[in-house]
């Protein structure tokens, strides 16, 4: 199973507005572990930067200015991208400007249930905390110190540790992927079914334990939750 780790950087909120992506990151999860395969693209928004978008992720006119423009690059983040899911935090945003952007172009825009939205998983699973990336790091005892300005490929790398761990750790389906016998084959651990102990656990208490339990129970009145139970 192929996934997308996805993140953007924009110019500000609303792509309506004149808003534009300046940097795409992502990272390629396999059966949910990273291969080490990457996109990473700043783009030239071909207008100015707004100092309170400059002062989330630092990207400026002089550093954009000579970066292709999205039109030089669309084809290519589609082919990395394919038919895979995305996972991204906060989706309904990054899908927002992804598909301003190749709407502008005439290509075809990328549907939302292809994305995973991780916000939406933090929330869910942790309702009424904190769900930003920063505070699922902290959860989770992820390291983001080198987190001070955000951006898109870092994100994404953070991010593929978060969902990771939202889904249940490194191996969300284990228990439920195949395994190999050497004489068998490929066998199903979901096959699997616990039965009765063929021999009974040895006690973890005592004698002298057990007597001073029974000494104990004697003293209690006939009322008593463990006399009615024996």
């Amino acid at each position: 199973m192929r996934e997308i780790v996805l993140d953007t950087e924009t110019t500000g909120f609303e792509p309506d507005q004149g808003d534009r992506i300046v940097e795409i990151g992502a990272v390629e999860l396999l059966n949910h572990m990273p291969t080490g395969r990457t996109y990473h693209q700043y783009i030239n928004p071909q207008r100015a930067m707004p100092d309170e978008a400059f002062q989330v992720h630092g990207l400026g006119d002089d550093f954009l200015r000579d970066k292709p423009v999205f039109a030089k690059i669309a084809l290519d983040f589609l082919a990395f991208v394919g038919d895979s899911k995305m996972v991204i935090h906060n989706a309904s945003f990054d899908m927002k400007f992804l598909n301003a952007e190749l709407g502008w172009l005439n290509l075809p825009k990328l549907p939302m249930d292809q994305a995973v939205d991780t916000l939406m998983i933090a929330r869910k699973k942790f309702p009424g905390s904190p769900a930003s990336l920063d505070a699922l790091c902290r959860r989770f005892n992820i390291d983001n110190a080198a987190r001070t300005l955000h951006g898109a490929l870092l994100d994404s790398e953070i991010l593929a540790e978060v969902y990771l761990e939202l889904i249940g750790g490194r191996q969300p389906d284990f228990g439920l992927s195949a395994q190999h016998s050497r004489d068998t084959g490929p066998i199903l651990a979901a096959a699997w079914r616990a039965g009765p102990r063929p021999k009974k656990l040895p006690p973890r208490i005592t004698e002298a334990e057990q007597k001073a339990h029974e000494v104990f129970v004697a003293t209690l009145s006939d009322s008593a939750l463990w006399r009615r139970m024996g």
